[in-house]
């Protein structure tokens, strides 16, 4: 039987500065990887202790190793090349900007697992239900194939995301035979296929948006074929963007429900209604019976905090369209989908996660 937890993060925490500073230093050659790891450690165990004391249902390690939600993809895989496909941000300091995923350059090989440096201590120390973050294949048929460099390589799209499915395939299949009880696919780049502008410059590439929405469904359901339903849960996070408080998409999940919602093969959705930008509930309505929809209500990308009424009057909005018990609450993203982080302080942070508790606890009373 899958556990909801009715008050969720998305998994990535602002980095104390001195970690920043270790990374910085790490990069300048100044100080040993062992070194790094030491200050990783450090802010991992205080962020679980902190998650703790806060009453969260659920844990994680704060994304603390990585220098972005999908930095790890490129570490452990060979194939990738320090080129970028080049999103248009919005937001404050926005504009074109490479992407942090790597393009594909050659044939992809992983090297190691992605997770293998995180698993140890959260499963050591979490002392209680936590999450691992794995970025969905579908994210890199769009961020990392670059026509005249991917393309030698993998000729279409779908030839791209074989290769990666396997590859991340991999890794779900050792995580659950590592005891990992909740996987959480990140794919912000679903939100490319709901955006107006977003698949007119598809079409303009000579790209069928359907078409590759379709694939990229596909591709990540092979992804978890193998999983142990019943013991493990999957969820699936869907974002427009989230760097330094910035994001790249607009659109309600209307354009993509109908064929997203119903064929996703995962037990929980994570779903950003943080802003006028994503749009209504009513697409809800095409959540199928029995899955988890986790209200994306509490804003990552700014200090202020929100009203708790306000928060309970939406979720109260939602349950029109899903039943309140098939509900939960956290913030639309994380934190620090990159290293730098969102534009707020971690004491804002922490207030906002306690929102999200105090408020869950009202709605659905203690887990």
């Amino acid at each position: 039987m899958i556990t909801r937890f009715r008050a969720e993060h998305l998994g990535s925490l602002l980095r104390p500065p001195e970690l920043l500073a270790a990374r910085s230093a790490r990069a300048a050659g100044q100080i040993t990887v062992e070194d790094l790891r030491a200050q990783e450690d450090r802010a991992i165990l205080a962020a679980i202790e902190k998650q703790r004391a806060i009453g969260l249902d659920i844990f994680s390690d704060g994304e603390m190793r990585r220098g972005s939600w999908l930095t790890d993809m490129a570490d452990a895989v060979d194939g990738f090349v320090s080129d970028k496909v080049t999103l248009d941000w919005k937001g404050p300091g926005g504009g074109a900007e490479g992407s942090t995923a790597q393009v594909a350059g050659a044939r992809l090989r992983k090297v190691r697992k992605l997770t293998a440096h995180e698993l140890p201590l959260l499963k050591r120390a979490a002392g209680g239900p936590f999450k691992i973050t794995l970025p969905a294949p579908s994210n890199f048929v769009l961020a990392s194939y670059k026509p005249g460099v991917t393309d030698k390589f993998y000729p279409t799209h779908a030839d791209l995301l074989r290769d990666l499915v396997d590859i991340v395939r991999d890794e779900v299949r050792w995580l659950v035979s590592e005891g990992v009880r909740y996987i959480q696919l990140d794919a912000p780049y679903y939100s490319h296929y709901l955006d107006p502008k977003q698949r007119d410059r598809m079409r303009a590439a000579g790209v069928n948006p359907s078409k590759e929405l379709a694939s990229a469904i596909a591709g990540d359901n092979a992804t978890l074929k193998e999983v142990p339903r019943g013991k493990v849960t999957v969820a699936l996070h869907i974002c427009r963007g989230n760097s330094r408080s910035r994001w790249y998409s607009e659109g309600g999940y209307e354009a993509i429900a109908e064929e997203l919602f119903p064929r996703l093969d995962v037990d929980a959705f994570l779903l950003e209604f943080d802003s006028d930008r994503a749009g209504g509930f009513e697409p809800l309505r095409l959540i199928p019976r029995g899955k988890t929809v986790v209200l994306g209500l509490v804003t990552t990308k700014e200090a202020k905090l929100e009203s708790q009424d306000d928060l309970r009057r939406r979720i109260d909005e939602a349950a029109r369209f899903v039943p309140l018990e098939n509900l939960a609450l956290s913030p639309q993203c994380g934190f620090a989908s990159v290293a730098a982080g969102n534009l707020l302080s971690i004491d804002d942070q922490w207030r906002k996660l306690e929102l999200v508790v105090e408020t869950a606890r009202k709605v659905w009373g203690q887990p």
